[in-house]
This record gives C-alpha cells, sequence and structure tokens, in this order.
C-alpha cells in the first residue's frame, strides 16, 4: 500500500467537524449576500448602487469559495459513508456541489434588478467562486481542504470584529489629520493581516494535529496558506468575472477610480500576507512539536546496551553447551604425550629396559 493511501491527510475528516464547517460558512455567505443586497437596494441613484455593488462584490466571491467548498466536503463524506469513490467520480460530485453552492449564492444577487447585466455579472462571479471552492474539495487532502476552509472562517470572524471596533483601533494608531488617518489605516490594514495569518496557521495546525503524528508537515504549511490562498483567488476573481463592476464604479469619478484601485491592491497585498503568516505559522507549530532526529552511529550502540544482562547470561550457557567436550584425562595418554615431547622419558625407559636385560 502507498504513502498516498496510508497518508492520514487523505483519511476523509470527521462528519460532525464537516457539519459544522458547512453550517457555519454558508451562514457566513448568507449574511454577506444579505449585507451586500441591503447595502445596493437602500441607495437612491444608479451611481451609489454601482459603487456599493463594487464594494460588497469581493467579500462575497471569498464567502462563496469557502461555502462551496464545505458543502462539497459533507457531500463526499456523506456519500463516502456508503461507497468508495473513484478520483473521477469524486471530483465531479465536489464540483457539482459547488455549483449547487453557486447558484442558490447567486438569486439573492440576480433578483435585484433581473434587467441589469452588472447584477447578472456579480451572481455570474459568485456562482463561479463557489463552483471552484467545490472543485478544490474533489482534491484528495479532504483534512487539508477543511483545516484551510475552518481558518477561513476564523479569517472572517477577525475581520468583523476588528472593523466593529475599527474606530478605537485606529485612534490607537495616532489617527487625527489626512495624513496620519492613512497612515493609521495602513497600519490597521497589516495588523488585521497579520493578525488573521496568524490564527488562520494555528486554527489548520490544531485541526490537522487531531488526524495524528503522521500529516507530513507540507501539508500544515498549506492549510495555514490556503485562507490566503482563498482571498488570492477571490481578488483574481473579482478583477476577471467581475471586472465589468469594477469598472463601472471606476467612471463613477476619479476619486472613485482611485479608491477602487487603492481597494483592490490592499486587499491583494493583505491576502498575501495571510497567506505567508498562515502557512509560516503553521511550520513553525509543528517543528516545535518535532524532537531531535536521532543519530545513527549511537543506534547500534544503544541496541546493544538495551539488551537485558539475564539474556546475555542465557547465550552464554548456550554458547558452553554448544562447544563440543575434550577428551577426558588417561594416564597413557599422558605418558604417550610426555615421551613425545621430551628426551628425559624416552633415556628413563632405555634404562629399565637395559636392567631387565641385566636381570
Amino acid at each position: 500500500m502507498s504513502d498516498r493511501q496510508t497518508a492520514p491527510e487523505t483519511v476523509e475528516e470527521s462528519r460532525l467537524t464537516v457539519v459544522l464547517l458547512a453550517v457555519a460558512s454558508v451562514g457566513w455567505t448568507a449574511a454577506m449576500l444579505w449585507s451586500a443586497r441591503a447595502s445596493i437596494t437602500s441607495r437612491a441613484d444608479a451611481a451609489m448602487e454601482v459603487t456599493s455593488t463594487a464594494y460588497a462584490l469581493p467579500g462575497a466571491v471569498s464567502a462563496a469559495l469557502v461555502a462551496g467548498a464545505a458543502v462539497a466536503l459533507l457531500a463526499l463524506t456523506l456519500i463516502g459513508g456508503r461507497r468508495s469513490l473513484g478520483s473521477t467520480a469524486r471530483f465531479a460530485v465536489a464540483t457539482g456541489a459547488g455549483l449547487l453552492v453557486g447558484l442558490v449564492s447567486a438569486v439573492p444577487v440576480i433578483t435585484i434588478n433581473t434587467l441589469g447585466t452588472i447584477y447578472a455579472a456579480v451572481a455570474g462571479t459568485v456562482a463561479a467562486a463557489a463552483t471552484i471552492g467545490g472543485a478544490l474539495a474533489g482534491l484528495r487532502i479532504p483534512r487539508v481542504v477543511a483545516a484551510a476552509a475552518a481558518a477561513s472562517v476564523g479569517v472572517f470572524l477577525i475581520g468583523f470584529v476588528l472593523n466593529l471596533f475599527q474606530e478605537p483601533v485606529l485612534n490607537a494608531f495616532g489617527a487625527g489629520d489626512t495624513a496620519s488617518s492613512a497612515d493609521a489605516a495602513q497600519w490597521f490594514s497589516y495588523s488585521q493581516a497579520a493578525l488573521s495569518g496568524l490564527a488562520a496557521g494555528l486554527i489548520s495546525y490544531v485541526l490537522l494535529r487531531r488526524a495524528g503524528t503522521g500529516v507530513r508537515w507540507p501539508m500544515y504549511a498549506l492549510a495555514g496558506a490556503g485562507p490566503g490562498l482563498l482571498l488570492v483567488i477571490g481578488e483574481s476573481l473579482s478583477r476577471t468575472a467581475g471586472a465589468e463592476v469594477l469598472a463601472l464604479a471606476g467612471k463613477v469619478s476619479e476619486l472613485e477610480k482611485t479608491v477602487q484601485d487603492l481597494l483592490s491592491t490592499a486587499r491583494l497585498n493583505n491576502a498575501l500576507i495571510v497567506l505567508f503568516v498562515g502557512a509560516l505559522t503553521a511550520i513553525i507549530a509543528v517543528g516545535r512539536t518535532l524532537g531531535p532526529a536521532e543519530d545513527e552511529d549511537d543506534a547500534p550502540a544503544k541496541a546493544r546496551d538495551d539488551v537485558p544482562a539475564k539474556d546475555e547470561g542465557k547465550d552464554e550457557a548456550k554458547a558452553t553447551e554448544d562447544t563440543p567436550a575434550g577428551p577426558k584425562p588417561s594416564p597413557a595418554r599422558d605418558a604417550i604425550a610426555a615421551r613425545d615431547e621430551g628426551e628425559p622419558q624416552s633415556n628413563s625407559s632405555s634404562s629399565e629396559t637395559a636392567y631387565h636385560s641385566n636381570s
């Protein structure tokens, strides 16, 4: 059996973990879509609707990515409990589950105005994001995907909490006039990204650690970098599939175009920070659990020292029993040996022969 088949990261995640992950990610996606719809429909003119749609697009796309992956993992876990799935069937089930999530997620957006192409573009981008997330769940590393998805939910929650307390945090960074406010906003963005990456690495490490000590360290790094990777994919989709939305928002005014460019750059930078900090945190966390490698030269000596003394006594006794016994001592044999070894014995024998002859 190969290492790929026996590696702990290739085993399906527990059903309870996947169910909780699916509920959390779908709930977060629903909240993002509801918030986006409410923000768009509350605007008085078309220009404000376009800018609100552009602001809401990246968050909805990132949430749909995670939701598609989590629901696909749930579908694979439920089906895998009844029958074994091959690579092709696994990928088809995961992609289909992600597509289903994407179609459902597109409904709240496209129903805002069925005649507007901008909402069709947003709905299509969200559906594509969920489908891509489902396809990623089809990879034969379900525990790594589950850990990355759970860490992504943690990143979303950290961003939400920090934005609730954004004003006091900005004041702590020295926000005041225009220049200092810009610097404080930049420090706030970097701090949020670094804290999110730290949380991503720790959450993914804890979930993978539950799989046992046999998980290879590159899998920890991949899971820790997962949330940042999903953010990069989401930003890429926003710039490509949702390019029409961002372009229309940039046409509202020169100021809005500048703001959109700054936000796009900041989102990409933050995604990269989350990616690298998450991967590095997971690697450091798993590295602290590894012991020093045993020297190969000391291994034979250690093995010899571990042999019990009673075993050594048994070996010596066995060796003594196996040794062939020597011939028993005999006076005649000793006399012959002494005669062969030296002349004194020969002279004594000659004298005795002459004595008997004379007698």
